[in-house]
């Protein structure tokens, strides 16, 4: 496994990351003995980035990984986001990225986990009641304490990015990138190379729809949150399995599966750029990891656009209330 290093303070992980939500909610059933022997096995194949929240699961997300990393803690670098509210029923509530919320935070994501320090520590949104600074200067006072050592940002404006990194080094921002979400390559990648600061990547598979795997809505569970998602959904579902066609007929060319294709796309626009695959089975992950083996020549990628355009993907990535929360 090749490592990138993001920004200028060590920040170092493996090239493509372990995105670990669907193992305790969102996705259908859990599976928790699978799921730890998921997040067992990405260790054993180098995969070190290993990403949560402390409201995935209302907390079960971040114990099942404590269970999974269990006497291998120096294999893994624990990224976890904070802020989003949870009803005792598990509904959603606000967002708070409040100082008086990130020192009770960090403490409980310290003990579910049962580790002494959580490797990259960041707000999951902007909290519009909380100047970015003073979160930031909160979870900078953790580095100090030596209960955090890297901070990061997430679904954030420049303008945001460059008020935070002010007040400490921000050594990753982490929002959407896929082959069918290219927003951050307006503004947001410009300016955290112009900062010297690294981009994580998550859903670089579009919520699972550029592995080929989805046909139907009726794939998912009752439960899955896809079944609400705008491109899921009627005609644009439809138009959308299009481009998966053609992103499939350009995995076959090149002798691998759509999924390992779109993840060989993302890792192609940068060093800088690490992206987090969210699966909660053995075989999904094994697959993804093939994507280290796809080369993508400039005539690839000049061909990729040609046959999925930037803005060829039918549907906004999330529900207006949702969206109305990234960029902050």
């Amino acid at each position: 496994m090749s490592l990138r290093y993001l920004g200028t303070e060590g920040f170092t992980v493996s090239s493509i990351g372990l995105g670990a939500m669907g193992m305790s909610e969102l996705y259908g059933a859990r599976n928790d003995e699978e799921s730890i022997a998921t997040i067992q096995r990405a260790l054993d194949l180098g995969i070190n980035l290993i990403d949560t929240a402390d409201f995935y699961g209302l907390g079960h997300n971040e114990e099942l990984i404590g269970k999974a990393i269990r006497g291998r803690r120096e294999q893994a670098v624990i990224s976890v986001k904070f802020g989003q509210l949870r009803t005792p029923d598990g509904g959603w509530g606000p967002i708070d990225a409040s100082p008086k919320y990130v020192r009770q935070a960090i403490e409980g994501s310290l003990k579910r986990l049962g580790v002494d320090t959580i490797d990259f520590y960041f707000p999951t949104r902007v909290d519009p009641k909380v100047p970015i600074e003073d979160t930031i200067s909160a979870v900078a006072e953790l580095v100090q304490q030596g209960k955090v050592r890297y901070v990061g940002l997430s679904e954030v404006s420049p303008s945001t990015i460059r008020k935070a990194h002010a007040i400490h080094p921000i050594s990753a921002v982490q929002a959407e990138y896929s082959l069918w979400s290219r927003d951050p390559e307006d503004e947001v990648l410009p300016t955290l190379r112009e900062l010297g600061i690294g981009f994580i990547a998550y859903s670089p598979l579009s919520r699972g729809f550029l592995s080929g795997q989805i046909k139907s809505p009726n794939d998912f569970a009752p439960d899955d949150f896809r079944r609400h998602s705008p491109r899921f959904q009627g005609e644009n579902f439809q138009r959308n399995l299009e481009l998966v066609d053609r992103v499939k007929e350009l995995a076959d060319k090149k002798g691998c599966k759509p999924a390992q294709f779109a993840l060989a796309w993302v890792l192609a626009q940068g060093d800088d750029i690490v992206p987090i695959v969210g699966t909660k089975r053995r075989a999904y992950l094994e697959e993804n990891l093939g994507a280290l083996n796809v080369q993508l020549r400039k005539d690839d990628l000049a061909r990729i656009n040609e046959l999925v355009p930037r803005n060829a993907v039918a549907g906004e990535r999330y529900a207006a209330q949702l969206l109305a929360a990234v960029n902050g």
